[in-house]
């Protein structure tokens, strides 16, 4: 499984994924349902933190946020 996939199961699946935005060194997403995100997952997928904020997660990626969110928003 691909990093994008790991990263859109640890965020609840792609149906929980309302909005993705790169943002530097992170994922800003909105999600529909907070309860699904799964944020082990999201570390053992190579995120190096995760912050929440009401209904937006940001994942933590590194230099490589940009080429994430294409590869996300291509699956």
């Amino acid at each position: 499984m691909s990093k994008a996939a790991q990263i859109i199961a640890g965020l609840g699946g792609q149906e929980n994924i309302v909005d993705l935005e790169p943002c530097i060194t992170r994922l800003r997403v909105e999600v529909a349902d907070q309860d699904k995100v799964e944020e082990e997952a999201l570390r053992a997928a190579g995120a190096f933190g995760v912050v929440r904020s009401g209904s937006v997660v940001q994942v933590v990626v590194g230099p490589t946020a940009d080429d994430l969110a294409s590869q996300i928003a291509k699956l």
